[in-house]
């Protein structure tokens, strides 16, 4: 069976498409969302999504989350005595999603389309498609988020032209992307953004007024107490969309703080966050050749999106309201729907999808600057936002007399300065030993649709060539290191699917009783023992109901503070 996953920096999401249409599965505690975090027991019990979010707030040096930002990269999380690299976690994410596909579809689950933020290079393209091998998935094909987001949204549009922007601001990262839908072709024109900037960060902002507002330093407090306040920032943040000025209540050794911080003060508060939009907004518009009043419709995705100041900014900038789309699954939707357009579903539409190179891709030279030849520059032979699949050649000419040899760097990225940009391997071809400039060399770069570059070097006058074939970039972990790493996850305990819901509880419930005092401490304390005692009678019948019960007391506490 082949699904479509959304896999995100705050949430995760899986679909498929069946029966004509796309289909959102639901997790293990029926919810379609799953919290993209991951926690490790004392005991070595491994806990996914949301019990895993609610056991980091008690646990936070036991817990790993927007661990997407790390992707591709040698950052290790230490998980209790555990150390796990982004690509792991993401692939024990993934791993809980598949599972939970499996038990909802009624059969194996091992094929995957996966969405990534357009802005991703080719290092996080290939951490991401080594989680899903992890989990179990071969991954059919990687396909940038804004993308699978036009798709949900365009998909089945007759007769409808139009530009189209798409505004995708997640937990972590930011994309933006510009297409044009014309009979029964999807065309992106530009992609760009901002892999370190999310909701996350618009959080941080309003705990940090907090903090300002009561004189507190945040190095006084400590980094339990700092994730229960982001927590009750991101609710505060939240209800920015029905109330203009929220009160943020917390308490912090022993003393209750209660601020009122207002949509104004807080919008002034993100203006740096809303500058970082705007620069990849007109970047994108800029490398499409278009004029802001020339895009038909913007769409916005990614929860973040839902933030009030965000959607004004977008107005303001745009002068016109956006469309209205799912922000949560629509990414999912659209990965679901590429999933019935690859197996050629007869139910939907034919469409015929274009994407482009997201960053420069080519090599390093030496430049004459008029006085002397200049080393470390970079010449692009793909430019970015070139549509793909594309090939590109360049000639390049010895450098040096009597040169028996030609190094060429595989690069990628912007920078004019070659040692800026991001090495993706090298290839080395003889030449004939000659004068500075007579011996020359093509070089073909081939990129497609899987993120696959194909680097083809040759000596003309010999007819000598090279090739070699970057998968997404170079990997961070050797195929052995992945087969190793790959038996470690698979032995690795999880908890079981059974017990979810009494886990999840149980912290819940842990975690009230160290926010609150007096009375309500007291009542909790009571109905967890209760729920306890009812959970060693191995009484199916009487665990739900005592299960009801105990949540009620909870929920009647959570909702007086």
């Amino acid at each position: 069976m082949l699904v479509g996953i959304d896999l995100g920096t705050t949430n995760s999401l899986v679909a498929c498409f069946r029966n004509g249409e796309p289909e959102l599965i639901p997790n293990r505690l029926g919810s379609f969302l799953t919290p993209s975090v991951v926690a490790v027991e004392e005991d070595g019990t491994v806990l996914i999504g949301e019990t895993a979010k609610e056991y980091s707030i008690l646990h936070p040096f036991s817990a790993a989350k927007v661990f997407k930002r790390s992707m591709g990269t040698d950052r290790e999380f230490i998980l209790g005595n555990r150390k796990m690299r982004a690509e792991e976690l993401s692939g024990l994410i993934l791993r809980s999603l598949k599972e939970d596909a499996e038990k909802y579809l009624g059969e194996e689950v091992n094929e995957a389309i996966i969405s990534v933020p357009a802005y991703f290079n080719e290092f996080q393209r290939k951490a991401t498609k080594q989680a899903g091998e992890l989990a179990g998935l071969e991954v059919k094909r990687i396909i940038n988020e804004p993308t699978a987001a036009a798709i949900a949204y365009g998909v089945g549009l007759d007769d409808k032209d139009e530009t189209c922007l798409v505004f995708d601001l997640g937990g972590g990262t930011f994309d933006v992307s510009i297409l044009e839908f014309y009979k029964n072709i999807m065309e992106v024109h530009a992609v760009a953004g901002d892999n370190y900037l999310g909701g996350e960060d618009f959080t941080e902002v309003l705990l940090k007024l907090f903090l300002e507002k009561n004189l507190i330093a945040p190095e006084t407090v400590d980094q339990k107490t700092m994730n229960r306040l982001m927590k009750t920032a991101d609710q505060v943040k939240c209800s920015y969309v029905n109330d203009a000025e929220p009160e943020m209540t917390a308490t912090i050794d022993g003393a209750e703080y209660k601020t009122v911080i207002t949509l104004e003060e807080y919008e002034k508060a993100c203006a740096p966050l809303l500058e970082r939009l705007r620069k990849p907004l007109e970047r994108s518009i800029r490398d499409a050749n278009l004029k802001v009043s020339e895009i038909d419709r913007i769409v916005l995705v990614g929860g973040a999106t839902r933030l009030p100041i965000v959607r004004n900014f977008v107005i303001k900038l745009f002068k016109r309201f956006p469309s209205n789309v799912d922000p949560d699954t629509a990414i999912a939707v659209g990965a679901a729907i590429q999933c019935g357009m690859k197996l050629r579903d007869r139910d939907i539409q034919e469409v015929v999808l274009t994407d482009v190179c997201p960053f420069t891709l080519g090599t390093e030279v030496s430049v004459d600057n008029g006085y002397f030849d200049v080393d470390n520059h970079y010449l692009p032979i793909i430019e970015r936002n070139t549509v793909i699949p594309v090939s590109r050649t360049q000639t390049v000419y010895t450098a040096h007399d009597n040169q028996t040899r030609v190094r060429v760097k595989i690069l990628q990225g912007e920078s004019r300065i070659a040692t800026n940009n991001i090495s993706l391997g090298e290839i080395i071809v003889p030449v004939p030993s000659a004068p500075k400039g007579q011996e020359a060399v093509d070089i073909t770069y081939t990129y497609d649709v899987n993120s696959l570059l194909e680097v083809v070097v040759k000596v003309l006058s010999t007819g000598v060539s090279r090739k070699v074939v970057v998968q997404g970039g170079e990997s961070k972990l050797s195929d052995e290191e992945i087969e190793e790493r790959l038996k470690k996850l698979s032995y690795l305990k999880q908890n079981p699917r059974d017990d979810e819901e009494n886990k999840l509880l149980l912290l819940r419930g842990e975690r009230l009783y160290e926010e609150t005092v007096d009375m309500e401490r007291s009542m909790i304390d009571r109905a967890i023992m209760e729920f306890e005692r009812i959970l060693d009678s191995q009484d199916r019948d009487k665990i739900k109901k005592g299960r009801e019960t105990l949540s009620k007391v909870l929920d009647d506490i959570e909702n007086r503070q």
